[in-house]
């Protein structure tokens, strides 16, 4: 068999997209991207007060993560003290509305999910 990456086939550790849906479905990739859907453009102090409970180190190693996916640009104005500035690429709101529905959704369900959660307790 090839040593060919398997595009397609999620399930295997060679797919590409394998990687890309894990940097997605991070807790911390969910809510940033779901708080710049929100806000459209955000410096990183504004992420952090938006954001409970991401500490400086998680936000900034998942931004640079959704940064070097093309999820999130991050631009740098040549100012002192330095201003960057955050938002969703093309491809980040369109990952941003398809979290949008599984957020829904799980809102939508929650009573049937926690009353299961108990059951199950």
């Amino acid at each position: 068999m090839s040593d060919m990456p398997l595009k397609g086939y999620v399930l295997s550790s060679k797919c590409p997209s394998r990687q890309i849906l894990e940097h997605l479905t991070s807790k911390w990739s969910v809510l940033i991207l779901r708080c710049l859907s929100q806000h459209s453009v955000l410096r990183f102090s504004e992420l952090k007060q938006q954001i409970d409970g991401v500490s400086e180190k998680m936000l900034s190693q998942t931004l640079k993560m959704l940064e070097q996916d093309d999820f999130v640009s991050r631009k740098v104005y040549a100012e002192i003290p330095p201003k960057v500035e955050y938002r969703l690429t093309s491809l980040g709101k369109q990952a941003a509305e398809k979290i949008d529905y599984l957020v829904f959704w799980i809102e939508d369900n929650l009573d049937e999910i926690l009353a299961h959660r108990h059951v199950i307790q």
